[in-house]
């Protein structure tokens, strides 16, 4: 099938940074494919045929945008370890042969999803690591200090020493002279130009990759030393090395019949799946496109890319963060980019080996260094820390582990630990009770983690126990993605035995139907006939401050409107009538935290009275049971404002808005400015008219609660029964407290919000 039109477009636009970014993960990638080639004592070819596949064959069917497949330095020890059990290399390739079937397999079964479990601080530890291992490993090289292979990424490594002591041999060398000034002078020019470069506008921009430049550099240099002589001439074992010889290998077919291979190609297949699942985990990261990699669809790619492997002679393949990441920093934009280092390393390395092995390792070291540096990345680190013990010690621990092993042991070691926190994590917290204060009564929230295991059983089991006769509990698992079957099977006989024995309600929320939980609220959630009848107003008001404070603390209410919707469709009966402002900053159901069918709500500018004000608020009373009137000012009032501007300028509300029924508004809330602050108010400045309309808006209130008593002999005769009650708030925009000014009825006794109204517990 051709490509769409866009897709074409999308690939020519690209196709240049992708050759540039090819051809330097080429140069990147021929020495480190032989040195893990000698790592992992098989043939040097054989490292260089794994590249060429990872190029070709799972460059072009990965779906990634900007991983590079290869021989990986982490199958370095499995890939040892599995040609001196099996004995003999063309087994070997049976064995791998067997492990790209299984990958295949593991794609189809899609059991790539496992890449989604990966705590993101082990792979940024992987990242982290595999840059200091760069650096580490490179400085050797850069001085021409070349023991050990290329691409060789173990702590204690084959010469008998290790990361660490293979600095300090530079050192041995200059006291016994046999520094090789050569090489060294080449790697730090290298290393200086490509930082130079990298500061640099002009040269930054550049279209020539200082990556070519530097690899350039490096083979000028080597032929300007050959004629220096001693120890300026940069040897051999300084510069690539490709063997010549027999190019494939092919795997013994008869070593099919053993069960060793079997279990070998399994071995490697698990490996190297994990392996590649975390590196396209980690590549994505640094994506500069944030692309995603399906990650089943890579097991399939790489898999395929393995079976060849085998039957060419090839090493296994895995996805490489080193040259993905070299990929990445030299501009590499799709896939092509992969692709084309495959083509290059076919091409050069059977055409044109002798001007390959002119290329000083030193120089190619440099460039490693820089990329080391990059992968690092100390943003990532101050992410980490400000994330907190339970992100920064694995992460930490990840980076230390990789560095201080090897990559899969370091891995390893990075995934237990995080699960370790995971699990204390859950153990010490797995579900959070919060105490909510209802209208109907106090129900006990009980919000389960996201994973639930057999682990939490005892703390679960524990915190049931704990309930009194005549407690309601609420079991939320709206946010819970796994529950063990044990803790549901517990849910199950305390929901059906233990607490109807002991007079306990228990309410469920947001149980996945998979479970054979449906919701099932016991509470009631809106004011209802029978509520409205037994609450008092001294009642009503301790609900609308108590929802106040969880709106202040931001622990709101759990609410299932649609229930409330149902619930209040043929009947209201609401516990209080709240006049308020119409600003949008001061909706009086969200300042109360109150649902469907709690409060009659009317709402005018200025929260001023008037005829049908008054009959809205004799209808919630008289009518229809409510058993409390607020009035609710607020701060920096719009109206209010309006009102003092008109009043200090001498205008009318159509002189100066052009809208000519916002004077009767004006005029209400002008007359209770008195005849002394009316002749400063031109005086004021805008600030000070601010704090004034705050002031005008506290009396306005007091007056609208007067201004009830005197036109409503109906709500009167109500207070005087003690039936309802009337209290005056100024709610404060700024800050969002709520401050009583006033309350006319029963004795004027005004409740306190309850502090105890919603706590949590660990």
């Amino acid at each position: 099938m051709k490509p769409s039109r866009p897709e074409q477009t999308r690939w020519l636009t690209a196709l240049p940074a992708d050759l540039v970014a090819g051809t330097v993960v080429f140069l990147v990638a021929l020495p480190l494919c032989l040195g893990i080639a000698t790592a992992s004592g098989a043939p040097p070819m054989s490292g260089v045929i794994a590249g060429i596949i990872g190029g070709l064959v799972v460059g072009i069917l990965s779906r990634s945008h900007t991983s590079v497949s290869g021989p990986a330095a982490g199958l370095t020890a499995v890939v040892a370890s599995q040609i001196t059990q099996l004995g003999d290399f063309e087994i070997f390739l049976c064995a791998v042969v067997v492990a790209g079937m299984i990958q295949f397999l593991l794609g189809l079964a899609r059991a790539g999803f496992i890449a989604k479990f990966f705590p993101s601080s082990v792979i940024n530890g992987l990242l982290s690591a595999i840059g200091v291992i760069l650096i580490l490993k490179q400085i050797p090289h850069v001085f021409g200090h070349d023991t050990d292979p290329e691409g060789e990424m173990e702590f204690l490594q084959t010469d008998h020493e290790n990361t660490f002591s293979e600095i300090f041999e530079i050192f041995n060398d200059i006291s016994s002279g046999n520094f090789h000034l050569g090489p060294a002078v080449i790697g730090i020019l290298c290393l200086l130009v490509i930082i130079l470069w990298d500061k640099l506008s002009k040269l930054k921009t550049s279209p020539v990759p200082v990556a070519v430049v530097v690899v350039a550099l490096g083979v000028a240099l080597d032929a300007l030393f050959d004629s220096f002589g001693g120890t300026w001439t940069v040897e051999p074992s300084h510069q690539v090395n490709i063997p010549t010889g027999q190019f494939f290998q092919f795997p013994a077919w008869e070593a099919f019949t053993k069960y060793d291979i079997y279990f070998a190609g399994f071995v490697i297949a698990i490996v190297a799946s994990l392996e590649t699942l975390l590196n396209i985990e980690a590549v994505d990261r640094i994506d500069p496109h944030q692309r995603d990699t399906p990650p089943s669809f890579e097991l399939i790619a790489q898999g395929l890319g393995n079976i060849v492997c085998g039957l060419l002679g090839g090493l296994p393949i895995t996805s490489v963060i080193v040259r993905s990441s070299v990929n990445i920093n030299a501009g590499g934009r799709t896939k092509f980019s992969a692709i084309f280092h495959g083509i290059l390393l076919s091409l050069c390395v059977y055409f044109f080996a002798f001007m390959l092995n002119r290329i000083p390792l030193s120089a190619l070291a440099a460039i490693l260094i820089v990329t080391g540096y990059k992968l690092i990345a100390p943003s990532k680190i101050r992410a980490m820390w400000t994330g907190g013990s339970v992100q920064f010690i694995p992460f930490v621990i990840t980076v230390f582990a990789i560095v201080f092993t090897d990559l899969i042991i370091g891995i390893a070691i990075g995934l237990v630990v995080s699960i370790f926190f995971i699990l204390r994590s859950n153990l010490r917290r797995p579900l959070r009770t919060i105490i909510e204060k209802h209208a109907s009564g106090n129900v006990t929230r009980i919000e389960l983690a996201s994973q639930i295991s057999f682990l939490n059983k005892a703390t679960f089991n524990q915190l049931l126990s704990t309930f009194p006769s005549g407690a309601h509990i609420l079991l939320d698992a709206r946010h819970t993605e796994f529950i063990d079957p044990d803790i549901l099977e517990m849910i199950h006989d305390f929901k059906n035995g233990y607490a109807p024995q002991h007079e306990i309600k228990v309410s469920l929320l947001g149980f996945r139907s998979k479970y054979q939980f449906q919701d099932d609220i016991q509470f009631v959630e809106f004011s209802s006939r029978d509520l409205q009848e037994k609450m008092t107003p001294h009642d009503v008001l301790q609900v609308l401050l108590d929802g106040h404070e969880r709106f202040v603390s931001g622990k709101l209410l759990t609410r299932n409107f649609n229930r409330q919707k149902d619930g209040t469709a043929a009947a209201q009966y609401p516990m209080a009538a709240i006049l308020s402002c119409i600003d949008s900053r001061a909706p009086s159901e969200i300042i109360f935290d109150l649902g469907l069918g709690d409060v009659f709500s009317i709402r005018i500018a200025g929260n001023i009275i008037s005829e049908r004000v008054l009959g809205s608020l004799e209808y919630s009373c008289q009518v229809a049971g409510a058993k409390l009137i607020v009035v609710m000012g607020h701060t920096r009032c719009g109206a209010v404002n309006a009102a003092m501007k008109l009043l200090a300028r001498g205008q009318t509300a159509i002189q100066m808005t052009g809208c000519q029924h916002l004077a009767s508004i004006a005029e209400d809330i002008q007359a209770i400015v008195d005849s002394q602050t009316r002749h400063q108010l031109s005086n004021l400045s805008d600030e000070q008219l601010i704090t004034l309309s705050d002031q005008i808006a506290e009396k306005n209130v007091l007056k609208v609660m007067d201004s009830i008593l005197d036109q409503s002999h109906s709500i009167n005769a109500l207070i005087q029964q003690g039936r309802i009650v009337i209290v005056g708030f100024l709610y404060d925009v700024t800050s969002g407290e709520l401050r009583v000014l006033h309350q006319i009825g029963i004795h004027h006794h005004t409740p306190q919000p309850d502090q105890s109204n919603q706590t949590q517990t660990p």
